[in-house]
């Protein structure tokens, strides 16, 4: 694949040049054009040229970034796309329209690039994996980042969820987080897509398992892609082994 063509949008200047220029030192990059409003975006992605990736503001004058991104839900091949945003509290609504990844200014190198990186695994993924934006609701969950803000992480980099007071500890491929949710809902949304109740604290993602140990006392674990030991409740091993021999 030829390097990505993306489009960087921002109303300050200084802020949309910094961050065109990061993402042009990137070797996953081949191009970055940039629009400092939402409107000279909108004129940008309906020309001739096809955008792989957006990387977007979100409080701007006249047309914000969401409603940018609303607007691009309607496109027949919209660009992948990501927020960037001083502020995180828009990152349920940036989660809502199927972002990628959703990053708090300043940002790092290592952030950046991490988006980049998904922006090139969607653009490979194979035509017809994802019919539109719609297609990718719920595919990533967005979580508290430990340096504040929030990162969104893929549901299929979740290794297993655990109750942890009013929050839940998302164990991950990309680190450990918190979220403020319920156990029960996370389940409840993800249980046609191979996420399964292990125990009372423990959500545990099938396709991620792979391995199941008994214990002596009718118990288990399963052990997860990472290593990670998660316990099994008496009653749910028959259901777990079902589960997985399907």
């Amino acid at each position: 694949m030829t390097g990505l063509r993306l489009l960087a949008v921002d109303d300050e200047r200084p802020a949309l040049a910094d961050l065109a220029r990061m993402l042009g030192d990137s070797p996953a990059v081949g191009s970055v054009e940039q629009a400092s409003s939402a409107e000279d975006a909108l004129l940008a992605l309906g020309g001739e040229e096809r955008f792989d990736g957006l990387f977007l503001d979100v409080r701007m004058p006249g047309l914000d970034g969401l409603e940018l991104a609303r607007v691009l839900r309607r496109f027949e091949r919209p660009p992948a796309l990501v927020f960037v945003s001083a502020h995180d509290d828009f990152a349920v609504a940036a989660f809502e329209l199927a972002a990628l990844d959703y990053l708090v200014k300043p940002v790092s190198r290592r952030r950046l690039e991490e988006a980049v990186e998904r922006v090139v695994r969607a653009v490979a993924a194979p035509a017809g994996a994802a019919a539109g934006p719609e297609a990718r609701d719920h595919d990533v969950l967005p979580v508290d980042a430990p340096r504040g803000g929030t990162r969104l992480v893929p549901r299929s980099a979740i290794l297993f969820l655990q109750a942890h007071g009013d929050y839940v500890r998302v164990a991950s491929d990309e680190g450990r987080f918190l979220l403020r949710a319920r156990l029960a809902d996370l389940e409840e949304r993800w249980a046609d897509q191979g996420f399964l109740r292990v125990h009372r604290g423990f959500v545990v993602n099938l396709r991620r398992a792979v391995e199941v140990r008994p214990r002596l006392n009718g118990t288990a674990v399963v052990v997860m892609a990472d290593g990670a030991e998660v316990p099994v409740a008496r009653r749910q091993v028959a259901e777990l082994r079902r589960k997985l021999s399907v």
